[in-house]
């Protein structure tokens, strides 16, 4: 298949487009590449992708409507994994703007262009932000989002109910992925793993958010990943059991789905950080502080329905994902520094 996977050179994408790639697929990777981190971070992960002759790479903003209505016209893709956005939850606070620019208008310049190119269907990310101020525990796709805490959320819950308008009125197969603390080697330099790393091998303190006291359902890339590309494979269809009388949020009488994309296996933050103190051998000085604006002490994902649906079991154990993620840290900074 010919799949267009947006946001290729950022981190998820990038193991998305290798597994695609890894199977057979025709991959044309669409990124922005912006400064939202250190953009060589990307490039590196693109001059990997560009070693395999089923991969394409094409600079574009999603914002560009004309760039991407050009693109899908020209391309004809089979499927889309959508995956560019603009990330980070406190980020949002401080720079609401380019989130919907982004997050939203982006959106639906993506969506607009599988409606009008005969797209067989479109996998989106969502997150697990989406649940807010909920505190049931597991989050599962039936619950009620409508409380979300941060523009970061809001945005992408409005992904959510965009793509059931789509799937509604144009019969558009729609999935949306609620990603739950994603982790691993190729990480995004704002992310907790990557600045405790840092922060520990320079000697410096790590700032260690409600004081430690979080639990979060840390979920392994590679994991992610294959859980994506079983989406890809099984086209959202219509709930023949859906009640408009007792509407179940996750599914519709149209083609749409929506499910948690976790590891159901919730790891203390005190513990995750033990795990990577071990890895590098050297004990975190912790600046131990109150929660933050917009943040959850703690998430937990049921992901039954997708276990159900495409068969995603995520293996991988916190203890190996670190070591994973460590291993990577070490060999690409030692490299980059000697050059």
């Amino acid at each position: 298949m010919k799949i267009l996977v947006t946001g290729a050179a950022g981190f998820i994408g990038f193991f998305v487009s290798q597994g695609l790639l890894a199977r057979g697929d025709e991959v044309v990777g669409l990124d922005n590449l912006n400064d939202y981190y250190d953009p060589r971070l990307k490039t590196a992960r693109l001059e990997i992708l560009r070693k395999d002759k089923n991969f394409r790479f094409v600079k574009l903003d999603l914002v560009d409507r004309s760039g991407i209505e050009a693109l899908f016209a020209a391309e004809k893709f089979s499927r889309v994994v959508h995956l560019a956005a603009q990330a980070g939850v406190r980020n949002s606070i401080e720079n609401p703007h380019i989130y919907v620019d982004s997050n939203v208008t982006g959106f639906l310049h993506i969506i607009e262009g599988c409606r009008h190119n005969a797209v067989e269907h479109l996998v989106y990310a969502s997150t697990s932000s989406v649940y807010g101020a909920n505190t049931h525990m597991p989050f599962a796709v039936d619950q009620s989002v409508d409380h979300p805490l941060t523009l970061y959320a809001a945005t992408k819950r409005a992904d959510e109910l965009m793509a059931h308008c789509y799937s509604s009125l144009y019969g558009l197969p729609t999935t949306g992925l609620r990603f739950f603390t994603v982790y691993g080697p190729w990480g995004r330099p704002d992310m907790a793993l990557f600045l405790f790393t840092a922060n520990i091998l320079a000697g410096k303190p790590i700032d260690v958010f409600n004081y430690g006291k979080h639990k979060r359902d840390f979920t392994y890339v590679g994991d992610v990943a294959a859980g994506v590309i079983a989406a890809v494979d099984h086209i959202a269809s219509p709930d023949a059991g859906w009640s408009s009388e007792a509407p179940n949020p996750s599914t519709s009488r149209a083609p749409f789905r929506l499910y948690n994309i976790g590891n159901q296996r919730p790891i203390d933050l005190l513990r995750y950080i033990e795990v990577l103190e071990q890895c590098l051998g050297r004990k975190a000085q912790m600046n131990l502080l109150p929660l933050q604006p917009g943040d959850v002490p703690d998430t937990l994902a049921d992901v039954e329905a997708l276990t159900r649906d495409v068969g995603y079991r995520p293996s991988t154990t916190v203890e190996e994902g670190v070591k994973r993620f460590v291993e990577w840290y070490r060999s690409h900074y030692h490299h980059q520094s000697a050059q």
